[in-house]
């Protein structure tokens, strides 16, 4: 459910204002009211520091040194601009050393040498050029007597240089290449250089990392308290020639006896409204333990509106159901179960909700596996075991599960028909929900006409079947619209009938893919079972060893393949096939107090 918020507007002398907003921010219960007003540039620039500082924290948290006594004398800001400079010359430095490793391995080859000596050969007019040939053209090559000296060998190539005198052309078939701009020894001594550099700044790094994350975690959280008084000041009116400071806000109806107290310490002016239906009001959900559980799940598509109801606790149950059907398997269920039971115990207390989250979609699992008589990939219904003979009956076969995918459709179907005009009378009042009760009239009424006249209970009867589907059409085509003229009612209900009933047969049919990701799932741990077996067989020594790898490899992986499926297609029949039917708005924005909490 929807927590009921009511709307505090205080009055403040601007004198007293910054005292309040400490108390205010001590309290932590009031959602301020977002002004539209234009950000601060000052603000932004407390941002990227706030974010400069936590990703420092972060990077100073990797070095895995351990923190000692905070000796460091530099302030947060010098501090940060510090580093940060560090980083972009450590960042330098690696790509200078990247290009002197390059350099290195091109020289190796030449050994060493002197660019001098080289100039000065020059200054004689004697040159020399440098080749790489295989070693069967370097052999030619001596033949041809032309004044060649082998410098090394390496993976089947010869590097050696050819003496000139003069500057005639020689050719060579070989590839000629340009001198190494320095020798090995200078290369060498240049990364030496630049290991050094990198290792002070290491050491640096280190340093800031024994001695300074304590400070920059305290100063990250003095300036995210700034920013959000700044924030509250933005969104704060200023009235009487900026005398008085009016601040709007609102509070969860639990946490008023607080509120209350509060303002009889502090004898704030104030006045107390209601929330209306043009207000954009925060949201805060308060369910059941059960129903909590299922709240990200809602989340991840949005919040509801303050006006409507909250779907959590409606969908929680189908969205259990739907991931067991998906997964099927009863083993795999078991493994859930268990798994996360265990986990529990090492689990950081906001874990553990997502962990009992995982244990009742375990379960679910472990009900859809018996139903349909799976465990672990192993057909239980054609296979001869003693033990559950007598129960085969019992499971569904795949055309039972078909139907029973498209039941559980049409189920949620129809409850989020209910949810809907329930929707409607809260929101706008009866008369607009009369329309919805017309197709509830019409599809619950042919249902059990159908029904009843099926098992012979009553006689066909087309007056009693013309009955209800007139009334339930009355309502559809007279009530579609209350606020528009009785013409434009008609239109729009003829609309409707055409739109909901190619809507409804659409979404019934999407239940399918519930039995379809069932049966992919049972049919590929049979496989893997059946591969398992055909290796057990295939050696006495090794296919057993090979028999339980494959096995835990296989339903691994298609365990993760399998989850990943039945969590997001139960999520699509939520956020599509049910929230539709139940005239879902949604666009909720979550309850943010002001606090000192981070």
């Amino acid at each position: 459910m929807i927590v009921p918020m009511q709307k505090y507007s205080f009055l403040i002398y601007h004198k007293e204002y910054k005292d309040f907003l400490k108390e205010l921010q001590e309290l932590g219960v009031l959602h301020v009211v977002e002004k539209d007003n234009i950000k601060k540039a000052e603000d932004d620039v407390k941002h990227q520091f706030v974010s400069d500082i936590d990703s420092l924290i972060q990077f100073l948290q990797k070095r895995e040194i351990a923190q000692g006594v905070d000796s460091n004398d530099k302030d947060v800001l010098k501090l940060v601009e510090d580093v940060k400079q560090k980083q972009k010359d450590l960042a330098a430095l690696q790509q200078e050393m990247d290009a002197a490793n390059k350099e290195l391995e091109i020289a190796k080859p030449w050994g060493e040498f002197s660019m001098e000596s080289i100039q000065k050969l020059k200054e004689q007019d004697i040159y020399l050029r440098f080749y790489i040939g295989s070693k069967k053209k370097f052999e030619e090559i001596l033949q041809s007597n032309l004044p060649v000296e082998m410098i090394s060998e390496n993976n089947g190539k010869v590097y050696f240089i050819l003496v000139q005198e003069g500057v005639e052309e020689i050719t060579i078939d070989a590839e000629e290449v340009n001198i190494p701009g320095f020798g090995m020894t200078e290369i060498e001594n240049t990364i030496k250089e630049l290991e050094c550099k990198i290792d002070q700044i290491n050491e640096a790094f280190d340093a800031y990392a024994a001695s300074s994350i304590p400070r920059l975690e305290k100063s990250e959280q003095e300036n995210l308290q700034l920013l959000k008084i700044n924030e509250v000041v933005s969104n704060t009116s200023f009235e009487l020639e900026e005398k008085l400071m009016v601040l709007e806000g609102w509070v969860p109806e639990t946490c008023k006896t607080e509120v209350d107290e509060f303002i009889k310490r502090t004898k704030v002016l104030h006045y107390l409204d209601q929330a209306r239906l043009k207000d954009k009001v925060p949201i805060l959900l308060k369910n059941n333990r059960f129903s909590k559980l299922f709240e990200p799940v809602g989340a991840m598509f949005s919040l509801p509106s303050y006006s409507e109801l909250d779907l959590t606790v409606f969908f929680a149950p189908f969205f259990m159901l739907f991931f067991g059907f998906c997964l099927g398997d009863a083993g795999y269920g078991l493994l859930f179960v268990i798994g996360a039971g265990l986990y529990k115990f090492k689990a950081k207390k906001e874990v553990k909700p997502f962990l009992s989250l995982i244990q009742l979609l375990g379960l679910a699992t472990i009900v859809f596996g018996t139903i349909s008589g799976t465990l672990f990939g192993v057909n239980l219904i054609e296979t001869e075991i003693p033990l559950i003979a007598e129960y085969k009956s019992l499971f569904l076969n795949p055309d039972k599960m078909f139907n029973l995918a498209l039941g559980l459709g049409g189920i949620q179907i129809i409850y989020g028909l209910f949810i809907k005009a329930a929707n409607q009378i809260k929101q706008y009042g009866f008369v607009y929900s009369l329309a919805t009760f017309g197709w509830l009239i019409t599809i619950l009424g042919g249902l059990a006409y159908a029904v009843l006249t099926g098992t012979d209970i009553i006689s066909e009867n087309s007056v009693l079947l013309y009955s209800i589907l007139s009334i339930g059409g009355f309502f559809i085509l007279f009530f579609s619209d209350p606020e528009v003229n009785v013409f434009s009612r008609i239109g729009k209900g003829v609309w409707d009938v055409y739109s909901t009933v190619t809507g409804v047969f659409g979404d019934l049919l999407s239940y399918i893919r519930l039995f379809a990701l069932g049966l992919s799932s049972a049919i590929l741990g049979f496989v893997i079972n059946d591969i398992a077996m055909q290796i057990l067989g295939s050696s006495k020594i090794l296919g057993p060893v090979f028999f339980v790898i494959f096995l835990l490899i296989g339903h691994t992986l298609n365990i993760l393949i399998s989850s990943l499926g039945s969590f997001v297609h139960p999520m699509r029949l939520t956020f599509v096939e049910f929230y539709k039917n139940a005239g879902f708005q949604g666009g909720g924005e979550g309850y943010k107090p002001f606090s000192n909490k981070l």
